[in-house]
């Protein structure tokens, strides 16, 4: 299972870097625009469209399998402060196990959503233009997969490792992350 782990590290990434690499083009893009619009009179036509449709989806969804695997998701340990290790890696293997079936869901219809729009040729009208959507609507699928595939070979990893293997990880990682502080 840690081969698997470590070959899913380069999609991660990957997804990552796009996620930062449209985050930086939307910036440039609306400040594009918004300096047309203020000092031309002229701003970009579909910026609003492109931004909403494009930017704002991979920025939102690419980096989720990435979030996954740094533990960047919330966590309440007002509840686990009093539990034993045992217990608080049980918890968080269950809330792995839900996490997943959300987001099995989630992939699942949003790559049903995104072959009917890409049949449709979905576009959405900006000012006398029509900008195309649909393959914006492959990002959440491709997201989602990559967060499931994740999620299921990390809890393999966790269950088949065991909350011993899990604590000793965890306080190294803390060790860790003190020593560089």
């Amino acid at each position: 299972m840690q081969r698997l782990l470590n070959w899913l590290e380069v999609p991660i990434n990957a997804l990552l870097w796009i996620a930062l690499v449209a985050g930086l083009l939307m910036m440039l893009h609306v400040t594009v625009d918004v300096a047309g619009r203020t000092i031309f009179n002229h701003p970009l036509e579909g910026t609003t469209e492109i931004v909403s449709a494009y930017y704002m989806v991979v920025v939102a969804y690419l980096p989720w399998a990435w979030v996954t695997r740094n533990n960047g998701h919330l966590n309440v340990d007002l509840f686990t402060l009093r539990m034993s290790p045992r217990s608080v890696f049980w918890l968080e293997v269950v809330a792995k196990i839900a996490t997943l079936a959300y987001v099995a869901v989630f992939t699942w219809r949003t790559f049903l959503r995104a072959i009917v729009q890409t049949r449709a040729g979905e576009v959405w009208q900006a000012g006398t233009t029509h900008i195309p959507v649909w393959p914006s609507r492959w990002m959440l699928p491709i997201a989602g997969l990559l967060m499931t595939l994740y999620l299921v070979a990390r809890i393999i990893h966790d269950v088949a490792s065991g909350p011993d293997a899990n604590a000793k990880n965890a306080s190294a990682q803390s060790a860790n992350t003190k020593s560089a502080a």
